[in-house]
């Protein structure tokens, strides 16, 4: 009869010790390590030496055939995955609570027509799952749908089923019977997803895992789990708002450069082939405070209206907001322009946002965020097809930001008139292939020169 043995687990990372330990001494984290109760397996009997399955081969005799991927019918979560699902993968989907991950793989479940699918839901009845999928309104009669907790039980779903796909929603309510931990644990998360991972490498059926994340925004989890899958896909965005992003922050089959972009609808989600359609307000006058910046999201141009506020402080401390962009970095553009342009911002109030509730990180916003914070502080708009892609030095000087050419094609092709880029972006850049002026600038004040003087 198997012995049942207690370890103990670090919740970070998952590292395993025999006795509690106050610090973990593999990711540093303190007091995070919790008693599991493991259930060991009967040992299987030695035997003799068996022999090998395999050989080793020069890499340049090893043959393959190029893999038929299965398409989702959403160019959005293709265009993620690299073109469609790979046969045998393991992916993981992560987001925040209510962002959507249900909806999005049920729909795409829903979508494929042509396959067997199979959808185990762990927190919701069948009932539930029907309800949503009436209110998506994409009927299809391969598509079926179980609630269960059991790997065993789900093993014996599937071989019933013989589905083509597996969803698995999610992997923090699956339990094993081997190990007697509750459902969420370390433990129980790792050996659940080794046993999906050799269900989807030994059937070739791709198998989807929903995951929950932390209240820091990271897989809940042992660190492990990452490993073991073929892609980890985050689905985020802002529920105020109805965007919701979706990127691969690991494909083995793809680029992880991409992303696709939803908008969170009473229907379900809809794809969104033209967003900056949608992060740009069409205003029928000209305000003081707004720029639009040509940014990237993965390799996907996207043009997004940074608006800012400057007033005099009413308080005897300035306030400093930024909603979508680095605080720090809108601290240090406001020393830039305060040192080398000469612009006293020290006792005023700044807000700055950008519309849409997107978060950029990329540098390229620089130039039209010290753009839209001096057209709100001497009050003179900023015309609505002009755009600006650089990124702003400590010096004062206008630096080159990467993949000018999609910045610049992407900008003529919405009808901007006039783009503001570094004159280092120039050297590689061919003017005339584009009906955009393009208006290279070395330094913020020449910018500042072109727009208000």
């Amino acid at each position: 009869m198997a012995k049942a043995k207690s370890y103990y687990f670090c919740q970070e990372c998952g590292y395993q010790s025999s006795s509690w330990l106050g610090r973990c001494p593999q990711c540093g984290k303190w007091n995070t390590f919790q008693e599991e109760v493991v259930k060991a397996s009967s040992p299987k009997p030695k035997s003799g030496a068996q022999p090998l399955n395999a050989t080793p081969k020069r890499i340049q005799e090893v043959t393959y055939s190029e893999t038929q991927r299965i398409p989702t019918h959403c160019a959005e979560f293709d265009r993620v995955l690299g073109g469609g699902i790979v046969p045998g993968s393991l992916l993981l989907l992560g987001g925040e609570p209510g962002i959507g991950k249900s909806t999005l793989l049920l729909q795409t479940a829903l979508a494929i027509h042509d396959r067997r699918l199979l959808y185990v839901s762990g927190e919701e009845s069948e009932q539930q799952i029907r309800m949503r999928a009436d209110r998506i309104g994409i009927n299809t009669d391969s598509c079926y749908v179980v609630s269960e907790t059991v790997t065993q039980r789900i093993f014996e779903h599937v071989e019933a089923v013989q589905p083509d796909l597996l969803i698995v929603d999610s992997i923090q309510t699956v339990t094993t019977e081997d190990i007697e931990s509750p459902a969420g644990s370390v433990s129980q998360i790792r050996q659940c997803t080794t046993e999906f991972q050799h269900y989807a490498k030994t059937t070739g059926v791709p198998v989807l895992l929903i995951g929950h994340i932390t209240k820091d925004g990271t897989l809940a989890g042992p660190k492990v789990m990452e490993h073991i899958v073929d892609a980890v896909l985050q689905f985020e965005g802002d529920r105020n708002y109805g965007f919701r992003i979706l990127r691969a922050l690991k494909n083995r089959f793809g680029s992880t450069a991409e992303i696709g972009i939803f908008e969170m609808r009473g229907s379900g989600l809809a794809e969104v082939s033209n967003p900056s359609a949608l992060l740009l307000s069409h205003r029928d006058e000209e305000l003081s405070g707004a720029a639009v910046a040509a940014t990237l999201e993965g390799a996907r141009p996207m043009f997004v209206e940074v608006q800012s506020l400057v007033s005099s402080a009413v308080y005897g401390t300035p306030q400093r907001n930024a909603n979508g962009f680095d605080m720090r970095r809108m601290n240090m553009l406001l020393a830039v322009l305060e040192k080398r342009c000469g612009f006293k911002l020290g006792a005023k109030d700044v807000f700055l946002n950008m519309a849409g509730g997107m978060r950029v990180s990329d540098p390229a916003l620089d130039l039209a965020v010290a753009c839209s914070i001096l057209s709100s502080n001497v009050d003179m708009p900023v015309s609505p097809r002009y755009c600006f892609a650089a990124e702003v030095g400590l010096s004062g000087e206008v630096r080159p930001v990467s993949r000018i050419e999609n910045r610049v094609a992407e900008a003529a092709r919405l009808g901007f008139e006039r783009i503001f880029i570094s004159k280092y972006d120039t050297r590689n850049l061919q003017k005339t292939n584009y009906t955009i002026q393009i208006v290279p600038v070395s330094v913020i004040e020449e910018a500042f020169r072109n727009l208000f003087v």
